[in-house]
């Protein structure tokens, strides 16, 4: 009978295995004790806010870093120094200033100049004032995320678009693909390979740095816990299942995207025979 190799043996994901029994451990945990039951209910109210925040401010973030990406690849000079300035800049900024600056000084300052701008249909009654109220916490803190992480992803969407071959972009004018065609059919398909790795890590990055909302008062899983912490002094029953929670989206989120890399390289090896 055939032994398994050592080397199959250490293929094995043993963390995976391991990871599963401690979180069946602590859900088990959870279910017969009623403290942690009741943490786990009211911290887990705050999920739909995480995961909102997360998947609108990625969205966007991906949406500004592909346009940076490309304007810091054309052929004009102005776009190219605007691009490397927006990214420069951005990424030597903390996330949580960037997130107070928004949320205070950025916001005010932008319904200022709206109000100064619109002024004339304001007068007409065509529109009425912008009040800074009228911008909530929630959307200050996406767009400060969608702002923090765009810079950073701009330079992955860079480094994937560069990878490809110059001779078949070359191919492709040849052919008379106009430069759309060219992005669209040869340079995104090759490119996506080498941007999905990265790009994955930073949507984890991004669910875990969406606790960050939690000091403008926004109810994700982090603001939750502090808020149910700080009124029954259970801050380690609190913290742990906040830890708990997060690890559980996150580990589900790599592992997702760990099958997907696996499927599209499968799919090349299948399209290359």
């Amino acid at each position: 009978m055939n032994q398994p190799s050592a080397s199959s043996t250490r293929e094995f994901p043993w963390w995976l295995l391991a990871a599963a029994i401690i979180a069946a451990t602590i859900a088990i945990l959870i279910a017969a004790s009623d403290l942690y039951s009741q943490v786990f209910a009211t911290v887990s109210k705050g999920v739909a806010i995480t995961v909102f925040v997360t998947g609108v401010a990625f969205a966007l973030a991906s949406l500004i870093g592909l346009g940076t990406a490309l304007m810091a690849l054309s052929g004009s000079v102005v776009l190219r120094q605007i691009a490397r300035f927006y990214v420069e800049i951005i990424r030597g900024v903390p996330v949580l200033v960037l997130l107070f600056w928004i949320a205070f000084a950025g916001v005010p300052a932008f319904v200022a100049l709206w109000n100064l701008v619109t002024t004339p249909l304001r007068d007409a009654g065509m529109l009425e004032p912008l009040l800074v109220r009228d911008v909530s916490l929630l959307w200050r803190a996406i767009i400060a995320l969608t702002i923090g992480y765009s810079a950073f992803i701009s330079e992955v969407f860079r480094a994937g678009i560069q990878s490809v071959d110059g001779g078949q972009i070359e191919a492709a004018k040849a052919l008379g693909l106009s430069r759309v065609q060219r992005f669209r059919l040869i340079i995104l398909p090759q490119a996506i390979r080498i941007i999905l790795p990265p790009l994955g890590n930073d949507f984890v990055a991004m669910v875990k740095d969406s606790s960050l909302v939690s000091v403008l008062g926004v109810a994700d899983i982090t603001q939750m816990g502090k808020i149910y912490a700080s009124g029954s002094f259970r801050f380690f029953e609190t913290y742990s299942i906040v830890a708990y929670i997060y690890l559980i989206l996150t580990v589900s989120l790599s592992l997702a995207l760990r099958a997907l890399e696996k499927r599209l390289r499968q799919g090349e090896a299948q399209r290359s025979r």
